[in-house]
């Protein structure tokens, strides 16, 4: 099992930056394509409970492989698999999609992703973790690279419904890079996964049934830009690209990069969403925005270079253990 000092995991940094990348990629792609369902018909909570009960469905398999049996395992890590399910999953994309329906998608995952902010204030309240100075000018880089990036200053339409939601998205987001990093009790992170969505899909269609939420689906084409799909295309690949590779990919990558560095590389998503938003939808991005993701990869490589040196495995400088990654506790 990986070991840290401070936020940082011993070992597998490449790893867990080309598995952070393709979680940012495999993200990116969801609001998008999520977007196109809406508009044909889809209602928010429907477009995310296919999501992950698809997702669900694709790494139970591998799952249930990977417990050996180990049943009381998921008694003990039953608090964990939950708070994943209800904040991290069903909570966090539904915000997030209500706010995309509100707001143009930039513009919500602006908002959603001053979560590694979030998550560095809380290694710090709650666990004395304090940000170096090399930490604190990445997250300016990045929040100045978003503002870039995202345009929000030449006039795009910020609704207040739109921006409310987007704060639930960016609360589910911390708490998703928080959790991520929870291995202390050996549960593997397709279990995990696994487990997650299962339980905010069944919550999402409990609340669509009894009507807490809005709950229709629509057999209508799904019409992007320039060209229409039949709509189970875009479901499939909500479920098993954006949500089932996104979500194994971003714990395998927080595990060793710690949720703190996790969370700034994540930032990579909003340029991706927006190449594929283009792609999809004709929301061109344009030259201030390309300046704002240099902004962003500087700000990631700030906050690499501010993290804590790495020591062996196991033990601090002063020879004592490494303690295993806070979490929410």
């Amino acid at each position: 099992m990986a070991t840290m000092t401070h936020d940082v995991r011993v070992g597998g940094l490449r790893a867990g930056l080309g598995f952070a990348l393709l979680s940012a990629s495999s993200f990116g792609l969801s609001g998008p394509l999520a977007r196109g369902l809406m508009d044909a018909g889809w209602s928010s909570a429907a477009a995310v409970a296919v999501r992950v009960l698809l997702a669900a469905a694709v790494l139970a398999p591998i799952a249930v492989v990977q417990l050996r049996g180990r049943w009381g395992l998921l008694r003990r890590t039953a608090p964990l698999i939950t708070a994943y399910g209800l904040v991290a999953v069903a909570g966090c994309q539904l915000a997030f999609f209500n706010a995309v329906a509100h707001m143009e998608v930039g513009v919500a995952l602006l908002v959603e992703y001053t979560a590694p902010v979030a998550v560095v204030g809380w290694l710090w309240l709650r666990h004395g973790q304090r940000p170096t100075r090399l930490t604190v000018l990445g997250g300016v880089l990045g929040l100045a690279g978003l503002l870039l990036v995202l345009d929000v200053v030449s006039g795009a339409q910020v609704s207040v419904v739109g921006v409310l939601w987007a704060l639930g998205a960016m609360v589910g987001a911390a708490v998703y890079f928080v959790l991520n990093a929870r291995d202390a009790d050996g549960l593997p992170g397709t279990v995990l996964a696994a487990g997650g969505l299962l339980l905010g899909g069944v919550v999402l269609v409990l609340a669509g049934a009894v009507g807490i939420v809005p709950f229709a689906v629509s057999a209508a084409p799904v019409a992007f830009d320039g060209f229409t799909v039949a709509w189970w295309l875009p479901a499939l690949a909500l479920g098993v690209v954006t949500a089932a590779l996104a979500y194994v990919t971003g714990i395998a990558a927080t595990r060793r990069l710690g949720s703190r560095l996790a969370s700034f590389v994540a930032l990579t998503e909003v340029v991706l969403a927006l190449v594929f938003a283009w792609l999809l939808l004709g929301e061109a991005p344009g030259l201030i925005q390309l300046a704002g993701g240099v902004l962003i990869l500087g700000g990631v490589v700030a906050v690499k270079l501010g993290e804590p040196r790495r020591v062996k495995p196991g033990l601090l400088r002063d020879g004592r253990d490494v303690p295993e990654e806070p979490g929410l506790g």
